[in-house]
């Protein structure tokens, strides 16, 4: 949803009126999107082996498309474009049988599987990240790389540049959960903080997103560490929070590592081992070998791991500065800009 509304700004620029369909979860991040209206419509996953949830499933999806047919035919949009996930398929299904041009941005490093189903047919597949796995052959001379669109609090961070860091000075850590705070992270990263020594705790200004059940232990935790730390499930601020950052750990979803190089901050992922395909680890490729990030898979997230690499990279100061170049030059603020270009196209006819 963060990539739909920052290229949904980006067109509304160059005059396009903006209109969003989404199910049920992607209502409750629509607040203020930029539309001219927001339509829920059903949608579920087509890609289960289970045969109720399939049959289930199956029902949602056709009430979906129906639901998106009757939009489209009512409203006509010249161009649909969609940002993956499942309230995708009835709208790209639908413009596809209308013969209304469509579009793809897949914001992960791997393309997704309603993305996979319909890249053959897109005008063209935008991605978020250099690598694009999964693409299919015939689908690969209209991949363009436009980066993930950032909204604008994330850009102004950008033209922050990195906060001065000494020796002896105040070092912001912020943590990045994922979707409400992942488990993995509310339970070790306090515990990891809480081993380092005394002199590095106490320069320490952390807040962090936690899970709502591990909010009193990480609380207690860092208190009887004595580290100062602000950690609640949600924050609103977050280009705020990146702008005073000096180093950020986080899961790896495509928002979150597109961010941390718009900003340009040094970081440490940990990608979600469930993740299908592998595509949080395939997100954080271009940090890693940029020497502007560390990945620990979840097996080597424990406490121990994670504070003997804390203790060394925010134990350097001009280190730090030079991952943090090092992530934005990776950064593409101009992404949301790239892609409405992109859209553009597909009415003119030129798509770069």
């Amino acid at each position: 949803m963060f990539p739909a509304r920052a290229a949904a700004e980006a067109l509304i620029k160059r005059g396009w009126q903006i209109r969003l369909v989404t199910d049920a979860r992607g209502m409750k991040h629509t607040e203020e999107f930029p539309a001219v209206a927001v339509d829920e419509i059903h949608a579920a996953s087509p890609f289960t082996k289970n045969p109720l949830k399939l049959l289930k499933a199956g029902v949602e999806l056709t009430r979906g498309l129906a639901e998106t047919q009757a939009i489209v035919k009512a409203w006509k949009p010249d161009v649909v474009a969609g940002f993956g996930g499942y309230p995708a398929f009835p709208a790209i299904a639908s413009a596809r049988t209308a013969g209304i041009p469509f579009c793809i941005h897949e914001q992960n490093a791997v393309l997704g599987r309603v993305n996979r189903t319909f890249a053959s047919k897109a005008g063209f597949i935008a991605s978020g990240f250099e690598r694009l796995d999964r693409l299919p052959e015939r689908a690969r001379k209209r991949h363009i790389l436009t980066g993930n669109p950032l909204r604008a609090p994330i850009v102004d961070a950008r033209a922050a540049g990195y906060p001065e860091i000494s020796d002896d000075s105040r070092i912001n850590l912020l943590v990045l959960g994922g979707s409400l705070g992942a488990r993995i992270l509310s339970e070790t990263i306090p515990a990891a903080i809480a081993m380092l020594p005394e002199k590095l705790k106490s320069r320490l200004d952390v807040v962090q997103q936690t899970r709502e059940e591990n909010l009193d232990m990480a609380r207690e935790t860092y208190s009887n560490a004595g580290v100062n730390a602000h950690c609640e499930p949600f924050f609103k601020n977050v280009g705020e929070l990146l702008a005073n950052s000096h180093f950020v750990i986080g899961r790896a979803g495509a928002s979150t590592v597109s961010e941390v190089a718009g900003v340009g901050r040094p970081a440490i992922f940990c990608p979600l081992g469930i993740a299908a395909d592998d595509h949080q680890s395939a997100n954080t490729e271009g940090l890693y070998k940029a020497v502007a990030a560390d990945v620990l898979p979840e097996a080597d997230f424990t406490a121990e791991r994670l504070s003997e690499l804390l203790e060394t990279r925010l134990s350097n100061p001009q280190d730090l500065k030079e991952r943090a170049a090092a992530a934005r030059a990776l950064g593409r603020p101009d992404a949301a800009e790239a892609l409405a270009k992109a859209v553009d196209g597909l009415v003119t006819g030129v798509v770069v």
